[in-house]
C-alpha cells in the first residue's frame, strides 16, 4: 500500500505541475472556468503559481504531507466550479455531459488526495 500512495503522490504531483505551467501557456483555457465576477487574470496566474508549488512539494519528502494537504484542499476548492459548469448554457469543460462526467471525476480526485494525504 506504501507503493500506491507513493505513486499516486507523484502522479499527482506531476498532473499539479502539468496543470500549474498550462495556466500560464494556455491562460484561456482556464478562464471560463472563473465566475465572471472575480479577477480572472490574477485567479488564474495565483491558481497556476500554487498548482506548481503544490505538485513540487509532493515530490519533495519534508513538505509532502502539507503539499498533499493542499493539493486534497485545492481539490474541494475546484468541486463548486465544476458542479456550477453542469449548469451552464455553454460548459467550460466543453459539452453538458463532460460537465456531468467530470462531477464525480472531481470526488475521485478528492478521495485519491485524501488518501496520500492522510499519514500512514
Amino acid at each position: 500500500m506504501k507503493y500506491v500512495k507513493l505513486g499516486l503522490t507523484f502522479l499527482f504531483g506531476a498532473f499539479m505541475i502539468f496543470g500549474g505551467v498550462n495556466h500560464f501557456l494556455k491562460p484561456e483555457m482556464y478562464y471560463p472556468f472563473i465566475p465572471d465576477f472575480l479577477p480572472q487574470s490574477f485567479i488564474n496566474l495565483s491558481s497556476g503559481v500554487l498548482e506548481i508549488v503544490l505538485g513540487v512539494g509532493a515530490f519533495i519528502p519534508a513538505t509532502r504531507s502539507k503539499a498533499t494537504m493542499g493539493i486534497f484542499i485545492l481539490m474541494i476548492l475546484f468541486l463548486p466550479l465544476h458542479i456550477w459548469d453542469v449548469f451552464k448554457e455553454h460548459p467550460a469543460i466543453g459539452s453538458h455531459l463532460a460537465a456531468i462526467i467530470r462531477v464525480p471525476v472531481q470526488f475521485l480526485f478528492i478521495f485519491i488526495t485524501w488518501f496520500i494525504s492522510k499519514k500512514n
